[in-house]
């Protein structure tokens, strides 16, 4: 397998919607030509390439995880520079030579870190390794270009030269004007702006009438005629000299950047490995950041033939669903030496193509280098071919119907079918008539069985689901159904072909039961029989599945509630010894206040103060035996506690009482309302003014107060005296 050449046909990656995929990814990168290159990924030709590229963005994507986050790779395009540094005698500006600059600095630390932290990323780094890292164009531009872009006097002797004579000669131009302005100012011949500039030059604002008055250059006038600007005579030679010192300023200038460009030009291979790399590896981080939206991961990859990938999810359905706050149903599904071709079948809209689909895109994604949306227990193995015939492939511009470009597809499978091939193939053997499109199909997927093919196919034929029930390693599978409602529940089950429900569906949708019946006249009793005997079976399947997860739900709750009675008995019997050290204290004191009682009633009696001494001499003596030394701080200890348990028990004994108290106290009846009567004197409840009511009608009465009358809710009306 190492050695051999994969090849996945375009239309198999169009069927699944590898270009929707990559679209998502490239999303992610930071750079127009990571954007780019992500677009452009396609399977892998070659297991080892394969291998490592998916080693390549697993590292990536672990780099999240840990404290060792990969330095950022962002660039600016560099292609323009190289092809300049591809032509003799061309030089790169400033900007250009900045961006090199950038690059050379990004590729060495990125580099530098994968080093240092090898342990973390052995492949990443020895991707990189090959690179050179090199300050020799950082410091050769930084020689040249200050942090603000600007070429540095100290580029050359003669660029320094030159800068001092321009600084000179701007300083006599200013000085020289200053003198022009002030003279002409003070003979008033200047408008009040007194100056402007002109082409980046200094000029007086002359008013026109003294135009020849001013010696020097006319540079221009007003809108109105009424201001003439000149630049006076004794500035113009100094200007003059500025601009041809200027213009060798700007030889020197280029000058120095050819010389840098020529510095650079053997480093054009490194540059281009630069771009190169940097683009890489914003295609892997861009695979990695996608992986970890989708919380995908590097399943384990085996060399036999076994593929078994658990709760997959399709990537495109899991992100709508994500953006739309849906669940996405998981599928688990094992292909392997005995059991290498699954046929699904079951009504339509059950999940049937999806599962397909997803069977199929995860494969191909994972053959292009990208992580798979599955449990970490999953195996999967790589495939030489993937043929895939999913959904309407009616062409128009071939003037084809739907089956003769399925029967081109079937004979296309024909020949590139073998042991190390993955045929998917949706809806197999429609377009045609039934009995024998069903008898082609029959066939074709014999030939695919005998050359050891694996395959995943979704069919309604009931002679391919008796073929799969006859064949040892071919098995039937379908998409459960609640027996009741008739709706999907989205999971696969293997083992057992799945009814079409054909009758059963329309009659949920209301079909006559009468036309139903003579339907089912029309076609043979034993195909009725067979599909109802599935369609029962399903139901059966469908309700032991639910007894199972109720069965489950149940088993956790009763742990849990164990797990809850018996923390409680915990407590409790932790509580139940407090109250019992606390109950024996208590007796104990009580035992000697009564031995104190029967000494005090003694002494009262035969007054003998030797024989109450020693008696209670004796009691102190028994007292102390029982008694054990502690430390004062171990006193304290103990005294805390008691003292808790104490509070604990006199607050319980608190709320006994006030319960008690509570229920002694007679509940206060509330006194019945009053009836109301015309002639009543009332007032508001929130009010003082009394009044007396004329009239009540509709539980609505009108007070009179005398000065104004109002109308209010009878319930608002409190009585006051009624009326004699």
């Amino acid at each position: 397998m190492a050695n051999s050449t994969i090849h996945i046909h375009q239309k198999t990656l169009q069927d699944l919607e590898l270009s929707t995929v990559l679209e998502h990814v490239s999303e992610h990168c930071v750079t127009p030509l990571g954007h780019a290159s992500a677009l452009q990924i396609q399977p892998f030709k070659n297991k080892d390439a394969l291998l490592n590229a998916l080693q390549l963005t697993n590292e990536y994507l672990s780099s999240f995880q840990n404290d060792n986050r990969i330095p950022n790779h962002g660039f600016d395009s560099i292609t323009k520079e190289l092809k300049l540094l591809k032509i003799e005698n061309t030089y790169l500006e400033v900007h250009g030579l900045k961006k090199l600059v950038s690059i050379s600095l990004t590729v060495n630390e990125i580099i530098t870190f994968l080093k240092k932290f090898e342990d973390y990323y052995p492949t990443l780094n020895s991707f990189a390794s090959n690179i050179e890292v090199t300050k020799a164009i950082i410091e050769k531009v930084d020689a040249v270009i200050d942090r603000f872009g600007d070429i540095k006097d100290s580029a050359s002797t003669l660029l320094e030269e030159l800068r001092k004579q321009i600084n000179s000669l701007k300083g006599k131009i200013s000085q020289s004007f200053a003198t022009a302005l002030n003279a002409n100012f003070k003979l008033e011949y200047l408008d009040d702006i007194k100056e402007s500039v002109v082409e980046n030059r200094r000029v007086l604002a002359v008013k026109s009438m003294y135009r020849r008055k001013v010696k020097g250059v006319i540079m221009g006038s007003s809108k109105t005629g009424s201001i003439v600007y000149i630049e006076p005579e004794t500035t113009l030679k100094y200007s003059r000299e500025l601009q041809n010192i200027e213009y060798e300023e700007q030889e020197e200038v280029i000058r120095i950047l050819k010389e840098v460009t020529n510095y650079i030009r053997p480093f054009l291979p490194l540059l281009e490995q630069y771009q190169h790399f940097l683009t890489e590896m914003d295609v892997i981080a861009a695979k990695a950041k996608y992986a970890q939206r989708l919380n995908a991961i590097l399943p384990e990859i085996t060399d036999n033939k076994h593929f078994y990938i658990r709760d997959a999810y399709h990537p495109l359905l899991y992100l709508t669903n994500l953006e739309k706050k849906e669940k996405t149903f998981p599928q688990t599904i094992e292909l392997k030496q005995d059991s290498r071709i699954i046929v699904i079948s079951g009504p339509n809209a059950g999940g049937k193509s999806i599962t397909l689909k997803t069977v199929g895109l995860l494969q191909v994604m994972l053959q292009s280098g990208l992580l798979i949306p599955v449990h970490e227990r999953s195996k999967v193995c790589l495939f030489d071919r993937i043929l895939s015939d999913i959904g309407d492939n009616q062409s128009i511009e071939n003037h084809l119907s739907t089956y003769s470009y399925r029967l081109k597809q079937m004979n296309y499978f024909l020949k590139k079918c073998n042991k190390n091939t993955l045929f998917l193939i949706d809806e197999f053997g429609t377009g045609s008539d039934p009995e024998l499109g069903g008898a082609l199909a029959e066939t074709f997927l014999e030939e695919f069985y005998h050359r050891e093919a694996f395959g995943i196919i979704t069919t309604h034929y009931a002679n391919l689901k008796m073929l799969a029930n006859e064949l040892p390693y071919m098995l039937n599978a379908n998409m459960l159904f609640d027996e009741k409602s008739l709706e999907p529940i989205f999971k696969l089950v293997t083992g057992q072909a799945g009814s079409s429900f054909t009758f059963e569906v329309a009659q949920k949708n209301g079909i006559p039961y009468g036309l139903i019946n003579r339907a089912k006249k029309k076609i043979e009793r034993s195909k009725v029989r067979f599909d109802a005997t599935i369609a029962k079976l399903q139901k059966e399947r469908s309700k032991l599945e639910k007894t199972s997860e109720s069965l489950k739900i149940n088993e956790k709750k009763k742990q849990t509630e164990a797990d809850k009675l018996e923390l409680i008995n915990a407590k409790i019997q932790k509580k139940l010894e407090s109250y019992q050290e606390l109950y024996d204290s208590n007796q104990r004191l009580i035992y000697l206040g009564q031995k104190i009682n029967d000494i005090s009633e003694k002494y009262f009696e035969n007054k003998q103060k030797r024989e109450l001494m020693a008696e209670f001499f004796k009691i102190v003596q028994i007292e102390n035996s029982k008694r054990k030394k502690v430390s004062a701080k171990q006193k304290k200890v103990i005294k805390a506690k008691e003292t808790q348990v104490k509070q604990e028990a006199e607050k319980k004994v608190a709320v006994i009482r006030k319960k008690k108290k509570a229920a002694k106290q007679k509940v206060e009846v509330p006194k019945p309302k009053p009836v109301l009567k015309v002639g009543d004197r009332v007032r508001m409840h929130d009010g003082r003014a009394i009044g007396s009511i004329d009239t009540i009608e509709k539980n609505k009465a009108v007070v009179n107060y005398g000065i104004f009358t109002t109308n209010v809710s009878v319930d608002l009306l409190e009585l006051v005296e009624t009326k004699k």
